[in-house]
């Protein structure tokens, strides 16, 4: 049965968006249904931003980084989260699914495909939960932290783009004799952080998974490394990282537990980190230390800490191979739900295959489990290099 077909990208942007886009023109147009682009994510689906994707004008769509359609982090229910009766709350959120799946009728859709991250699939969750709108999901985000699926579509061509940093970083350190704390992108999950330090041979790494000691993970590190005749270190480490509560109260003299929770927030309730920016803290306290100044003086090396922060950098740009092809993939088999009227879904990858999960559960976040094998790379990466001096 043909359909008119409408799709949204909301959330950050991110590699493949468009690779994704391009499945659902291929598929819904094969089979002969329309596609109407919904403009500036969530924003554009309330406020009726509209236009009909003509594929004939969108060659290799798939090969071109970013979104044609814009993008925002509009939160439909952020009023929603201003109300602490849970009853109240419920009752507003079931009324705001249910206006806007009335939106349907006004765009002249017969069903919609999101495409984001936890924020942006959990609206169209509720949607389709509250008022039987007929969604579908694709999971979307650089951070690799959506449940369900072996890997979100934009993660490795971020990865890539954060190993080129810090490998061109490295070669400055290694010149200048200098300690680089490099910040990659990750609130809850140490994916990219801890994948890309791992290829690049950081020689700290700090997640949100594991919260750090200053001393130990940090300082005592740089004092066995320069002591082993290191002259050069990297620091890689999460934005959502965080010293134990102990190292906290212990070590840090220019942040507080304070400070932490009275972060300003985004729309969707996630506090903003970048606000606090973590490798400008850790640069500050290392400044601070003068004791491992001393033990870097007695070792004849330079003590010079910088902070380099890899924000919008590393989403930016074309999508890697991989996720062209995992983007047009998703792509299709989301438009083919739609041409089997499968509603509530989310597509995503389970080993070499697109499979689907029931969108409310596609939403839940994924962290790095503690007993991955990634750890123990982690650890002899980051260990071994320096023992091995000795």
């Amino acid at each position: 049965m043909k359909k008119t077909i409408g799709v949204l990208t909301g959330g950050g942007d991110c590699p493949g968006l468009n690779s994704v886009l391009y499945g659902i023109l291929l598929k819904a147009m094969d089979a002969g249904s329309k596609v109407v682009g919904i403009e500036k994510g969530w924003k554009g689906f309330l406020e009726n931003i509209t236009r009909e994707l003509d594929i004939s004008k969108l060659d290799d769509l798939h090969t071109i980084g970013g979104t044609i359609l814009y993008t925002s982090r509009t939160n439909p229910y952020k009023n929603a989260k201003k109300i602490k009766d849970p009853a109240k709350k419920q009752k507003m959120i079931e009324e705001m699914a249910k206006k806007m799946a009335s939106q349907f009728n006004i765009m002249g859709i017969d069903a919609l495909i999101a495409i984001g991250g936890d924020d942006t699939l959990g609206v169209a969750a509720a949607m389709h939960q509250y008022a039987g709108a007929k969604v579908i999901g694709v999971p979307k985000t650089i951070d690799n932290d959506l449940s369900s699926t072996d890997y979100t579509f934009g993660f490795w061509s971020a990865i890539q783009l954060a190993s080129n940093t810090m490998d061109n970083i490295t070669t400055t350190a290694r010149s200048h004799q200098r300690i680089f704390v490099v910040q990659v992108m990750g609130r809850d999950a140490g994916w990219l952080t801890l994948v890309s330090g791992i290829s690049t041979g950081a020689d700290i790494i700090l997640i949100p998974e594991r919260p750090f000691d200053f001393n130990k993970d940090i300082v005592n590190v740089l004092r066995e490394r320069v002591k082993a005749g290191c002259k050069y270190h990297i620091i890689a480490c999460s934005e959502g990282a965080v010293p134990t509560v102990e190292s906290l109260q212990r070590d840090f003299q220019t942040i507080s537990q304070v400070k932490i929770d009275k972060l300003p927030k985004d729309e969707f309730g996630n506090p903003l980190l970048s606000k606090l920016n973590l490798s400008k803290v850790i640069v500050e306290e290392l400044n601070l230390r003068n004791d491992l100044k001393d033990i870097f003086q007695e070792c004849n090396a330079e003590f010079e800490v910088r902070d380099v922060v890899l924000g919008h950098t590393i989403r930016a740009g074309t999508p890697s191979s991989f996720d062209r092809i995992l983007g047009l993939r998703l792509g299709i088999h989301a438009a083919q739900l739609v041409l089997e009227e499968r509603y509530g879904l989310m597509v995503c990858l389970r080993g070499e295959n697109i499979q689907t999960v029931p969108l409310a559960e596609g939403t839940q976040k994924k962290t790095i489990p503690l007993n991955s094998d990634l750890f123990e790379l982690c650890n002899l990466i980051t260990k071994v290099k320096y023992e091995s001096r000795r």
